[in-house]
């Protein structure tokens, strides 16, 4: 990415609730561990998302490097901040939504892209002048500015946020924001108010969501009553103005971080031992029948083994 391609933005990055500062225009890093040069992980379909993001043929997902976010057992810590993955520039962008488009997916997902927003916004922008049709879809992991929710006015169609905790202390400790509840509620509601309710149209065979928000969350062992909260809420406040997704994917890295020299992952089992295993089907049932119990009729869940590293997908680390 040449200097000229860069935005100004990142000179003093406030682009996520955590307002680092740093230059990342001069290589400096902050919390999201990325400069400003653009990495990306990973670009092609993805069958593993809600089905009216990934349906038949799947979702056009492009995976950046990176997150501000610090989540002790992410499935995906080799991207988050292991670093995994090439540099790309605006024009490489713009290439792949264009490739991804002529591959038949269902949209442009872009997949944690936060901290790079000036430059996928402008990605965005000259793809759909390029003839970029497909809905754009903004995947995150719910800790947004609302100003930065703003900036996406006009390039984004679709918002796949996760609702991840309701109680500050379980945010601090497992992702490093005591202010994760608040700050996820805040920009959920700047995403309804940017795109409506969900809206959908047919798409090879099925239904596609092409405008709205799906809020996300995942079951973690041993915290039910945590994620009964996180319901509860997520209803109480948006009610049909979203669609909820309960997952039940958790896959226990921990144990093999730990075994691989991680002190973080090894101190993290030290206080949550219960992280080391998968959700249960009792634990997962209880979420699902409080959902039915206060009347959310229309929500996705999750059918089977879902918590596998077989799933998490292979990314480029060279």
């Amino acid at each position: 990415m040449s200097e000229q391609t860069i935005p100004h933005n990142y000179s003093h990055c406030m682009l996520c609730p955590r307002a680092c500062g740093v230059n990342r225009r001069d290589g400096q890093r902050g919390a999201c561990a990325s400069s400003a040069v653009m990495t990306v992980a990973r670009v092609g379909l993805h069958a593993w998302e809600e089905p009216p993001i990934s349906g038949n043929v799947g979702s056009g997902t492009i995976f950046f490097t990176g997150c501000s976010l610090a989540c002790s057992y992410c499935q995906n810590s080799a991207i988050s901040h292991g670093g995994c993955g090439q540099q790309f520039s605006v024009d490489m962008l713009v290439q792949s939504c264009l490739s991804l488009q002529k591959m038949g997916a269902m949209n442009v997902n872009m997949v944690t892209p936060t901290h790079f927003a000036p430059s996928v916004r402008l990605a965005i922008g000259v793809a759909k002048d390029r003839g970029l049709r497909l809905p754009v879809v903004w995947n995150t992991s719910g800790y947004e500015t609302v100003d930065a929710i703003r900036a996406n006015s006009g390039y984004v169609d679709v918002y796949l946020t996760d609702y991840k905790y309701a109680d500050s202390n379980l945010a601090a400790s497992l992702s490093g924001v005591a202010d994760y509840a608040d700050v996820a509620a805040a920009a959920i509601g700047a995403m309804i108010d940017q795109v409506g309710a969900p809206t959908y149209d047919e798409f090879g065979g099925v239904q596609r969501m092409v405008s709205g928000v799906v809020v996300r969350h995942l079951v973690l062992p041993g915290h039910v009553d945590e994620s009964i909260e996180v319901v509860r809420r997520v209803h109480e406040e948006f009610g049909d103005s979203v669609r909820l997704s309960i997952m039940n994917q958790y896959t226990p890295v921990l144990p093999r971080l730990a075994q691989q020299g991680s002190s973080r992952a090894a101190a993290c089992l030290r206080r949550f031992p219960e992280l080391a295993r998968c959700v249960s089907d009792s634990e997962y049932e209880a979420v699902l029948d409080f959902a039915d119990t206060i009347g959310i009729e229309d929500y996705f869940w999750q059918q089977g083994a879902a918590a596998s590293e077989s799933f998490i997908p292979d990314f480029c680390c060279d």
